[in-house]
């Protein structure tokens, strides 16, 4: 007996370790779970005032990229996700089309960038929004807090995915119930008080704003990919992707732009600030509730509006808990499975017998997010805002330069891979994939010069006023550079220490035929 030639070609050659680590893999990831989970990976609330303090331009600009940047990345990850359903996502589709190497340095930038982001502006705005609503934790409870923070989401990522799936649908549920309350309390307030309602010259675009807020909102608009880092945990990938990819994309766009577009109206431009925009709104709206707002725009919440204020912000700081958990999951499978298959030491690949997770992984992004909360506070000088940019920027960098090998696999597999039977398609054929691939990847170039170079372009070579505030041009590079060319090496190492793995390969499966494939005797 023989198989057709495109169908024997789909054959993938694995690791002895792989076979061995995804036996202890259980399939608990079901249709309505990956909704909850991509709501919660895509709608993130710790920069809604950063987008916002950009004022109504900077929603017009959100509005674009929803639309020649959004709709291609999820049709082009409902292909993708639908196609290759191997666990390990976004680093299996690397490593098909440019291979291990590639896919191991770029799985490390992918990973890294999470626990950074989880230990550093996750905490300080959890923190913040704290400090805000609840009182001062002072310096030792600021520690301890985010200490908590951090290590409830390792252990919540740790649990199987039949219990810690949990945490991303609650964060789910409570990103609906606080930004549709948000929205509510807006209206109520336009009603009462009125609306700093900008002039429709003030939505005009410009340059300028663009290039400083395209990594951004690029960071915000990411993660239609993280479910696939779960695939063989799924129990139907190849319906489900496509399924939850679209309906997440149109309720992701709504949950996010409405409250920007509320913040706008409602704070004038100058108390918008990009650690506290969303939480200073928060407290002015629910002044309806009771409460005043001074002649500087201070806001005093008392009686129903203080204990609403309090509820509201413990659902804050739960949706940010719940955002970094998720990326969590998603990032440490991916970055494990390049541990079991040769692009990554080992030990990485580890997955727990009783929990079916990457124990291992899990760990050391527990152990960065805490040096990295550490880092954020000592080094903050009490300047949050400072940090929070400097940050805030490096996180980017991270995140955009890893697209750049996700997003053309998609024109590379469709050559490359074309045997493989695709459940889903992105419409107009080769077309449409080209258009899909090339935008996205213009994205996620475009926006990771300008993460390295702020003000390229604009009016000149660099314009040092796009720069965040209180950074020279030296030091702002030295901030962005220094971890990146760090991180790169880390990948190259990875790789050189996933060489035995690599050499003990498993034997040959027979490939799984699509159900249009028959044997040919």
């Amino acid at each position: 007996m023989s198989l057709e030639p495109h169908a024997a070609e789909a054959v993938i050659v694995e690791t002895q370790a792989a076979l061995d680590e995804k036996s202890k893999l259980k399939k608990h990831f079901g249709r309505f779970d990956m909704l909850f989970f991509l709501i919660c990976t895509l709608v993130g609330v710790d920069t809604l005032g950063a987008v916002a303090s950009n004022g109504p331009e900077g929603f017009t600009w959100l509005i674009v990229l929803a639309v020649l940047f959004f709709v291609p990345y999820a049709l082009l990850t409902a292909e993708l996700g639908a196609a290759f359903t191997d666990e390990g996502g976004c680093y299996v589709w690397t490593k098909l089309a440019w291979g291990r190497f590639v896919a191991s340095i770029n799985s490390v930038l992918y990973w890294l960038s999470n626990p950074v982001w989880m230990g550093g502006l996750l905490c300080i705005t959890a923190v913040t929004t704290f400090n805000t609503f609840f009182g001062d934790l002072g310096n030792v409870g600021q520690y301890l807090f985010s200490l908590a923070f951090i290590w409830f989401g390792v252990w919540a990522a740790i649990l199987s995915f039949g219990v810690g799936k949990w945490i991303p649908t609650l964060g789910a549920w409570a990103r609906i119930a606080l930004l549709s309350f948000f929205t509510f309390s807006v209206i109520l307030y336009a009603i009462n008080h009125g609306l700093h309602s900008p002039a429709l010259s003030e939505f005009s675009p410009s340059y300028t704003l663009f290039i400083g807020l395209v990594p951004l909102l690029f960071f915000n608009f990411v993660g239609f990919e993280l479910p696939s880092a779960a695939g063989d945990e799924m129990k139907d990938p190849q319906k489900d992707v496509p399924f939850t990819v679209i309906r997440a994309a149109v309720t992701s766009v709504v949950l996010y732009g409405v409250p920007i577009l509320a913040i706008i109206m409602v704070l004038p431009a100058a108390q918008i600030t990009g650690l506290g925009g969303f939480i200073d709104a928060m407290k002015t709206v629910f002044t309806v509730y009771g409460g005043s707002v001074a002649s500087d725009g201070t806001a005093t919440l008392t009686g129903f509006g203080e204990v609403l204020g309090k509820i509201t912000a413990a659902a804050f700081i739960l949706v940010l808990l719940s955002s970094g958990t998720t990326w969590l999951m998603g990032s440490d499978r991916s970055q494990a499975v390049a541990g079991y298959d040769g692009g990554g030491p080992r030990v990485l690949g580890t997955f727990s017998k009783k929990y079916g997770t990457p124990i291992v992984v899990n760990f050391l992004s527990g152990t960065v997010s805490t040096i990295v909360m550490i880092l954020a506070f000592q080094l903050s000088g009490g300047d949050a805002e400072k940090y929070f940019n400097a940050v805030l920027n490096v996180v980017l960098l991270f995140t955009t330069v890893s697209y750049l090998a996700i997003f053309p696999a998609l024109i590379k597999l469709r050559y490359s891979h074309g045997h493989v039977y695709r459940p889903y398609k992105v419409p107009f054929g080769m077309a449409g994939v080209w258009i899909c691939g090339c935008l996205t990847t213009f994205w996620a170039l475009f926006a990771s010069l300008v993460g390295f170079f702020p003000g390229l372009g604009d009016g000149g070579l660099l314009n040092d006023d796009a720069l965040p505030e209180g950074f020279s041009r030296g030091t702002f590079e030295l901030v962005v550079f220094i971890p990146f060319a760090i991180t790169l090496l880390i990948g190259i190492g990875f790789y050189i220490a996933g060489r035995n793995t690599r050499r003990q390969l498993a034997p040959a499966a027979p490939p799984v035929l699509p159900p249009n494939i028959q044997p040919v005797s």
